[in-house]
């Protein structure tokens, strides 16, 4: 009996079997003209056939119905071999599925012999006897055997092959069936392990709060303990201010008694408070008057010294420089002798191209200059401001001013205006100085009722443009941007466009922006070769008062200028691409002084035109020169000899301009309310029964007189 074997192994074999079988030799009877032949030719002919076959015979058996499957089936000519069916993917499935197919197992399949055919010739040895080369209709006979019993056998295994398809697809459904139920048990365990952890987390926080009220209710505790003690204390307390009760009540009474004597009392105070109110009230009103007389005061001073006034100053000697020889810089004493400021110089030149009549060359020629005020090689930065602190004040007071440094480079002009460098305090130059003044002063008069806002603006004048010296960023350097013009339709205030305004209010404020124009003045001069001192620097302050209480206003610039170098351009000197820019920036400054000669001359003439539009200096400055606006100018020099040209065109220039200002008249006599002031010319003051300060504050309580 034939064993039994698994399904899967059927299928195994059921696949092999629809894989195309090797093509057979043809065993189909030869072609006429084959057959037409000799008996010889025709065994030569069929000699490949037979080599071909040889070993192709077929056992057919009944007993194993896998065997005929197994060996190669040659094919007849003319027939087509059974179509291959598409191998479909086997589908995953559990396992499940093996026990369904296990329980299949498929019949043997008996060939039957159809009646009228010719039996294969018997086995002998277990192996089918060869038959003759020439038995073409029995090689045939046996081909159409073998191919039944092959259709036969696929028959059998297509039925096979139905039902194992059914129990892979009911085994299919099962399993889908299953893993639609495990998805449900997993959605199930996964809910009931949420709510667990949340119950989890609900106990925690459960415990937690237990924990809390637990303190909370030592706490309580606690705080009763406290609070009970507290009460006891309290209960204590009471009783002790209860006694002390009855004996204020006992005081009250004493003090109701005393009450009505004291409401007399203050009744008095109250009136004597009035009374001194309006004893305040009037002061103050007086104190105002006296500071306005003593601002109209100060200003006739400053007119009647002149409007525009010309200071001489000689730097020191620095180290390295050769020593000026004995006499060649004389400052002759005052009128007061040496006690007296110096206001002349002398200073004496020898020229070697000039001889006497004997051949002899000819001696030292001195020069004699007279100014307002001279100063020496030591004179201090402090003894310098000094002299101009009461200028500074006229700004504050509403009066423009204007300050002057000229001089040919390297003569002190930027050390007189700014200091040196190092933040010395003893070194400070003008504008630090005159900062700090009216900073001083305005907190001073904010005590009577002023209140006063300043706003810096520092630019530079190189070749008639005019650039920002506080310019930060992209904007350094760039002059062609700025342009004056007026503040507004029908406004005489004037403004450069695109420059910063800067509000300041404290000295740090000042030095910061002191510090960044140096830096631009630096970074221009190394550009363009020296443009530091080869260009006008202007620092100019505006003022602005205000008395809110009394409606009243004043406003005025400051203008604080260091002038380019006034040195002349040789005339010998060859003409490279350097001294062309030279010659320009030589004239350009040359151009700017002159107009500002001409400025102060059309000026001191009270003529109907001045020409400010010639320059853009004067032209910026135009509202520090005119009407009431002081001006002082601080000629510098060089205390060298080899510098003594440059330091004559500067001190005859100087004297030009001190020239057009109108001399101060000798023994003007001027009375004002309680004082009489005889002004001469000596420079002294006599002053008798009045206090007199620095800024001319006087207290007018009796007459007095004042000389100069």
């Amino acid at each position: 009996m034939e064993p039994q074997r698994s399904p899967l192994l059927e299928v195994k074999g059921n696949v092999e079997l629809k894989r195309p079988l090797a093509k057979a030799a043809s065993r189909l009877p030869l072609s006429g003209r084959r057959l037409k032949r000799g008996p010889d030719q025709m065994e030569e002919a069929l000699e490949p056939e037979k080599k071909r076959t040889r070993g192709l015979g077929t056992r057919v058996t009944t007993t194993h119905p896998r065997a005929a499957a197994l060996s190669s089936a040659p094919q007849t000519q003319g027939q087509t071999a059974v179509p291959k069916a598409p191998r479909k993917p086997a589908p995953r499935c559990s396992t499940a599925v093996a026990p369904v197919l296990k329980t299949q197992k498929p019949g043997p399949v008996v060939p039957v012999q159809k009646p009228g055919t010719t039996a294969a010739p018997p086995m002998v040895g277990g192996k089918k006897p060869k038959r003759p080369a020439w038995d073409l209709k029995g090689q045939l006979c046996d081909l159409n055997a073998e191919l039944k019993c092959y259709r036969e056998r696929k028959q059998v295994l297509d039925q096979e092959n139905q039902q194992l398809r059914d129990q892979l697809q009911e085994a299919q459904q099962q399993a889908l069936a299953l893993g639609a139920e495990r998805k449900t048990l997993e959605e199930e365990l996964t809910r009931v392990r949420a709510q667990a952890e949340q119950g989890q987390r609900e106990l925690g926080n459960l415990s937690a709060r237990v924990l809390e009220l637990e303190e909370r209710l030592g706490t309580q505790e606690g705080l009763v303990q406290e609070l009970q003690k507290e009460q006891l204390r309290l209960q204590e307390e009471r009783r002790g201010l209860a006694a002390r009760l009855g004996e204020q009540e006992r005081r009250l009474q004493t003090s109701e008694a005393s009450l009505s004597d004291s409401q007399e009392e203050v009744a008095s105070l109250r009136q004597e408070a009035a009374a001194r109110e309006a004893i305040l009230a009037e002061r103050e009103d007086r104190l105002h008057g006296l500071e306005m007389e003593r601002r109209r005061l100060h200003n006739q001073l400053q007119e009647l010294k002149g409007n525009i006034r010309v200071f001489c100053r000689v730097r020191p000697v620095l180290p390295g420089e050769s020593t000026p020889s004995p006499g060649f810089l004389q400052f002759p004493s005052g009128p007061c002798g040496p006690s007296d400021p110096p206001t002349r110089l002398s200073l004496s030149r020898s020229d070697e191209r000039r001889g006497t009549l004997s051949g002899a060359p000819a001696g030292p020629t001195r020069h004699e200059f007279s100014f307002d005020r001279v100063f020496p090689p030591g004179s201090g930065q402090d003894e310098v401001f000094e002299e101009i602190s009461m200028l500074v004040q006229s700004a504050l007071d509403g009066y423009p001013v204007c300050i002057f440094a000229y001089g040919q480079t390297g003569s002190g002009k930027t050390f007189t205006m700014e200091g040196g460098p190092g933040g010395d305090p003893q070194m400070e130059g003008l504008i630090p100085r005159a900062l700090r003044h009216l900073f001083s002063v305005a907190q001073e008069l904010s005590g009577q009722g002023w209140t006063y806002s300043f706003v810096a603006s520092y630019v530079e004048i190189y070749n008639e443009t005019v650039r920002d010296l506080l310019a930060t960023g992209t904007r350094k350097g760039q002059g062609g941007e700025c342009e004056i013009r007026r503040a507004g339709p029908g406004s005489e205030e004037l403004t450069v466009t695109n420059a910063r305004y800067v509000p300041v209010s404290c000295e740090r404020e000042v030095e910061a922006l002191l510090h960044l124009a140096r830096q631009n003045r630096a970074v221009a001069r190394t550009a363009q070769n020296e443009r530091s001192s080869r260009s006008h620097s202007v620092f100019q302050l505006q003022i602005s008062g205000e008395h809110a209480s009394r409606g009243l206003q004043c406003a005025a610039p400051l203008s604080l200028v260091d002038l380019a170098g006034s040195e002349r351009l040789d005339p010998g000197l060859a003409l490279g691409p350097g001294e062309r820019e030279r010659l320009r920036e030589t004239q350009a400054i040359n151009s700017s002084l002159s107009t500002l000669g001409l400025v102060i001359m059309a000026l001191s003439n009270k003529e109907s035109h001045v020409p400010y539009r010639n320059s853009k200096l004067t032209y910026l400055l135009q509202n520090s020169l005119g009407g009431s606006a002081k001006m002082l100018m601080f000629v510098n020099i060089s205390p060298l000899e080899e510098n003594v040209s440059e330091s004559l065109n500067s001190l005859r220039f100087a004297s030009k301009v001190r020239s057009l200002a109108a001399p101060s008249p000798s023994g003007f006599l001027l009375t004002v309310d309680f004082c009489t002031l005889v002004l001469g010319a000596s420079g002294t003051c006599i002053l008798k029964g009045c206090t007199f300060a620095r800024h001319l504050t006087i207290d007018f309580w009796g007459g007095c007189e004042l000389r100069f």
